[in-house]
């Protein structure tokens, strides 16, 4: 007989764990990007940032580390200016391309 897993019984997946190089940073936010939806950008960037050290970003970026979290949280709708100030931190940048229809 098989053994039922349960799904609490399961590990928690944390995307930031797995973001161990620039590149695959990058791949990820594009990934992302391309979904157009705010909360989901400031979701990623906030693993992005957790996976970079949030306190470094913090200060590259000139935003508090609690407001960083606040901003960068799933359900958040953070500024142009906070997103920008943030992928300059991260040493990426939003890149504009033809959509086709």
């Amino acid at each position: 007989m098989t053994k039922k897993i349960r799904i609490a019984d399961l590990p928690e997946f944390d995307v930031a764990e797995h973001l161990d190089s620039e590149q695959a940073m990058a791949e990820y936010l594009t990934i992302v990007l391309e979904e157009n939806d705010p909360a989901a950008l400031a979701q990623a960037l906030g693993s992005i940032a957790r996976a970079r050290g949030m306190t470094d970003i913090a200060k590259a970026s000139g935003i508090t580390r609690e407001a960083l979290y606040k901003a960068l949280r799933p359900d958040a709708s953070p500024r142009f200016d906070t997103i920008s100030r943030v992928c300059a931190a991260l040493g990426v940048r939003l890149v504009a391309q033809v959509a086709h229809a």
